[in-house]
Parts: structure tokens; C-alpha cells; sequence
């Protein structure tokens, strides 16, 4: 779908791959007291400071997580490093370096991998985050990413998944279902280019969904607004494989149970009219979409006054006892079963 307008083509061989490491990182700069050497020895250094250490990581699989025929590169390196903040950001943490490593076959070009660090760099200039290390290396297939994030938090502040209790109320930042809806998007001019490479797809009307698909934005902002409130979690985690996936993961290692409300689901209106458009359930695809990288997180019902009226927050349900189960209140005011219908990253 996406034409390549850079004739010019240089391959990664002609380098080696000292020679890639120094070229895609050379414009990187160190924006963290905390990193004490990046790039350019056997291992980076870091002041372990005070407070406690976070490390998450995520592999990108071509073919399985992304799709290059409507994922541009630059993207794509940006949303590799999201996906991990928003893991940093989801312990109630500070995201301070990355490393990235990449397996990559002989189809791409050096110009590929530049595009693709380029996005990197975006999202390290707009973060504050240090870019320390990595691998690159061949692979006999398409491409692969794997970003490792390193952060911090007082111990004080750290919030984990197993400490909701009973009352909490449930609490969203953003909406949902935007990402997933996006990808249907996609999905759909990809097959309608695939019967006529002549046809442009006309997208205007999808401008956000596609955003928060290809291009989406890690909470960092949300830590500093419960601050604001003087409001601390008693459980967080983020949304990216749907709302329903995670709230099972915070009720199954918390053993408590929750009621969701049908009506409190936040839903920006292109997602409604979209569903409408593609006959699909708003609700189902707030659930179990994913990709939308907002946090999910529990506070005390004495917060409710803190929270009510935030224009970053909606309040979709509570926490209750572990044998009430997971339930969804729909609109008429019927109880179902909660389904885990999200993401599952080993089906087939």
C-alpha cells in the first residue's frame, strides 16, 4: 500500500553491524542524570539512585503484531517504544532508558532501518528517555523488535495489579476501542488495494482510530494528575490487550470480583459511528479491543469526589467480593459474565 519514494538503497551488509549500531544511533542524546554511559561500550551504566528499579520488555513480531503494508517504519519504531513506557507508567513509575534490539532480513535496506530510528528517536525526544543499548542482528524472515524499559519509583509509590480491594471504584484514563477499530480500518483498504492498486483509500473520516493504531501515546501524564488529586492507586495496570483481559488479571491476582457498567464505558464518537458503519458491538470492542494503551487502575471510593468530575478519568465500575465473579451491567441493567475476549499473543 505504501509506495517506496526513496529510490536510493543501501545495504546493511556494506556496514556490518558495528558499523549500522554507530550509524542509527549517532544523533541519540542522553537526557537523564540516571544514565551514566549509553551506547558505545560492553554494557550501559546506570545510577541506581534511591529509589527502586522497573524493568519491563516487549517483542514485535512482523506478520504477528504489525503489518508493513499500512505500518510505516517511523511508526512503528515509535509505537515499539510506547508499548513499553506505558508498562513503566502503569506501576506508577518514571520511565528513564531503553534498549532496543533488532533481527532484520536482507530485504531491508539501511534507509529502512533509519526510518525506523528515526521513530525511536521521536519517542525518546518526547519522553525524555535515554536510548542505551541494544543488539541488531539477521533473520532469515521480515523483522523483529524487542524493547527493554528501565524506570523508577519510590518504593512508596509503586503500584502493583494484586492490591484492589473490595469497594474500589474502577477507573479508566482516555477511551477505548479507538486502536482496534483503527486496525479494522486498515485491514479493510488493505484488501480493497490488494483488488485494485489504483484505488486510494479515503480515510478523513478515521483520522483518529488510525492514529490510535499506529501512533499511540503512552499515559506518562497520568501519574502526575492523581498526584494533582492527592490520590494514589491501589492498583494499576495497562490496557493493550482490552479493558476485560485486564481487569481479569487485576481481579484473578487481587482475588476479588468487580461489576462493570455498560453505560460508563468511555467511547469517543468516531468509535461509535465506526461500529455502526462495521456492525460492530461498541461495547465488545471497548472491552476486548486492545492497543489503546490507557491506564486501568483501582482507587478507595472515599477518592470518588477527586475523581467524578476529571475530564482524564471516567469511573466504570467497582471492585467487589471474589464470589460475585466478574460482571458487565449492560444498559437494560441485566448481569453477564465478563469474558477475557482481549488479545491472546499464543493463539494461532
Amino acid at each position: 500500500m505504501l509506495a517506496d519514494k526513496n529510490p536510493q538503497k543501501t545495504s546493511l551488509a556494506e556496514l556490518g553491524e558495528f558499523g549500522l549500531i554507530k550509524h542509527i544511533t549517532q544523533y541519540f542524546k542522553l537526557n537523564n542524570a540516571s544514565s551514566i554511559k549509553g551506547v558505545g561500550d560492553d554494557a550501559a551504566v546506570l545510577d541506581a539512585s534511591k529509589n527502586q528499579t522497573l524493568v519491563t520488555t516487549d517483542l514485535l513480531v512482523e506478520g504477528v503484531h504489525f503489518d508493513l503494508s499500512y505500518m510505516p517504519l517511523k511508526h512503528l519504531g515509535y509505537k515499539a517504544v510506547m508499548v513499553n513506557l506505558s508498562d513503566v507508567y502503569a506501576m506508577n513509575g518514571e520511565a528513564e532508558q531503553i534498549t532496543v534490539s533488532i533481527a532484520v532480513s536482507n530485504r531491508f535496506p539501511l534507509e529502512a532501518i533509519e526510518e525506523l530510528y528515526a521513530g525511536i528517536q521521536l519517542a525518546c525526544d518526547t519522553y525524555k528517555i535515554d536510548l542505551i543499548g541494544g543488539d541488531t542482528t539477521s533473520s532469515t524472515k521480515g523483522i523483529l523488535i524487542s524493547v527493554t524499559a528501565i524506570g523508577k519509583a519510590a518504593k512508596e509509590d509503586i503500584v502493583y495489579r494484586n492490591t484492589a480491594k473490595e469497594t474500589d471504584l474502577i477507573v479508566v484514563s482516555g477511551d477505548l476501542g479507538a486502536a482496534y477499530l483503527g486496525l479494522q480500518v486498515l485491514e479493510r483498504e488493505k484488501q480493497v488495494f490488494k483488488v485494485d492498486p489504483n484505488n486510494q483509500p479515503d480515510l478523513d473520516n478515521y483520522t483518529y482510530l488510525i492514529e490510535r493504531q499506529l501512533k499511540p501515546e503512552a499515559r506518562k501524564d497520568v501519574a502526575g494528575l492523581l498526584k494533582e488529586l492527592k490520590v494514589k492507586p491501589t492498583s494499576m495496570i495497562d490496557i493493550s490487550d482490552g479493558l476485560s483481559s485486564e481487569l481479569f488479571h487485576i481481579c484473578t491476582q487481587s482475588k476479588v470480583g468487580c461489576k462493570i457498567y455498560e453505560d460508563k464505558l468511555p467511547l469517543d464518537p468516531q468509535v461509535i459511528s465506526t461500529c455502526e458503519e462495521f456492525e460492530l458491538d461498541s461495547t465488545m470492542v471497548a472491552l476486548s479491543g486492545g492497543e489503546d494503551y490507557e491506564l486501568l487502575f483501582t482507587v478507595p471510593i472515599a477518592d470518588f469526589d477527586a475523581i467524578k468530575n476529571n475530564p482524564n478519568f471516567s469511573i466504570v465500575g467497582h471492585i467487589t467480593a471474589e464470589n460475585q465473579g466478574l460482571q458487565l451491567i449492560t444498559r437494560a441493567g441485566q448481569e453477564m459474565e465478563l469474558k477475557a475476549q482481549g488479545w491472546n499473543a499464543l493463539k494461532e
